[in-house]
């Protein structure tokens, strides 16, 4: 009888263990569901940011004008007169919305991962040309505008400014939104303003290649549109701010695109609206919501690497020559194909890949 008691207090002592195992892995299971599930919302709502909400909102605040509750609408309107320049001038971040835990998720969701090859010191200023554009600078975005792969942790005492359309800080709520993560407009009054009345310490990313490189982006093609784009070079010597090349490794891969040859008409529509409009229609797509294999507008989860290389010190010259602008610009390209060279094996190319300069 108590061999009997003793197998049994043995059996049930091995059952109750396998059963706190079951449900420690069913636990982890769910979590993991769950954290999948947050990862896709995060990434959703920055689609839906990127491309509705600004249209969204100019219509819900006309509608609300023409109802009942139009005084709120009125007083928004009069605090978007107030605070029209507030773009130009640094805009109006806020490390609250830079650290919210949804950017977290939309990190992990890839996952997208900061680089650091170099300190930066907060003596100077900078400007990093960031390559490629892709079809929405994702990685632009999650390292820069958010404290998510720790961008102030790697480079203390500096404050990146990703900049982007002047045309975005025209629509309410969307702009607000946008300066909360410390995102400017992309036009010269921004720009001079940070880097000559902003103090020392400041980064502004511009997407180099703009909206012509997003037109060429697709997967496995590792292109930038930089030959003959050599405005943020004038700019940097003009306010003696050093350069710093950006690539970011794996943003092509994240749509497919349909590209169309030059000549024909899809090329030339987008052009059109490049040109007069400041941005080029893409038609692409990515997964679905509910499953990879079906096409939508959440990207697919491939990995993106944005490595920051060494900066270039830059002179400060009041009036830069063309033969200045060529000569830093030629060592600005140089650095950036270094860069691509240096990396392209550790974060998954072909140790022949090389980087296409249009």
């Amino acid at each position: 009888c108590k061999c009997n008691c003793i197998s049994f207090i043995f059996l049930f002592l091995g059952t109750g263990s396998n059963i706190l195992s079951a449900l420690q892995d069913l636990f982890w299971l769910l979590k993991s569901k769950v954290e999948k599930q947050l990862q896709v919302i995060s990434v959703l709502q920055w689609v839906l940011t990127f491309l509705v909400m600004g249209i969204a909102c100019t219509l819900i605040l006309m509608y609300i004008l023409c109802t009942d509750c139009w005084v709120i609408a009125a007083l928004y309107l009069a605090w978007l007169v107030f605070d029209w320049n507030t773009p130009k001038k640094g805009g109006r971040r806020s490390q609250w919305v830079r650290n919210w835990a949804i950017w977290r998720y939309f990190r992990d969701y890839f996952p997208i991962r900061l680089v650091k090859t170099h300190n930066l010191l907060t003596t100077r200023n900078y400007i990093f040309g960031y390559h490629p554009h892709g079809i929405m600078g994702l990685g632009a975005f999650c390292n820069f505008s958010t404290e998510a792969t720790g961008v102030s942790q790697k480079f203390p005492g500096i404050r990146p400014y990703l900049a982007t359309l002047a045309g975005n800080f025209r629509m309410p709520i969307l702009r607000d939104y946008l300066m909360s993560g410390g995102i400017c407009p992309v036009n010269r009054d921004s720009i001079d303003y940070i880097l000559s009345k902003n103090g020392n310490g400041n980064a502004i990313i511009i997407v180099v290649g703009g909206a012509a490189e997003s037109l060429n982006c697709t997967p496995g093609k590792n292109s930038v549109t930089l030959k003959n784009r050599k405005g943020f070079v004038k700019l940097a010597l003009r306010h003696g701010a050093d350069l710093v090349p950006v690539y970011s490794f794996g943003e092509n891969e994240v749509y497919k695109q349909v590209i169309f040859e030059e000549g024909s008409w899809g090329r030339w529509v987008q052009k059109k609206f490049q040109k007069h409009i400041g941005f080029a229609p893409c038609i692409f797509h990515g997964r679905g919501l509910f499953s990879s294999t079906t096409w939508g507008l959440l990207p697919y989860s491939k990995p993106i690497t944005t490595v920051v290389g060494e900066p270039i010190t830059i002179p400060k010259i009041d009036n830069p020559s063309q033969k200045d602008v060529d000569f830093y610009h030629s060592i600005y390209v140089d650095s950036l194909i270094k860069l691509f060279d240096k990396y392209k094996s550790k974060f998954g190319l072909q140790e022949t890949e090389v980087l296409e300069v249009n």
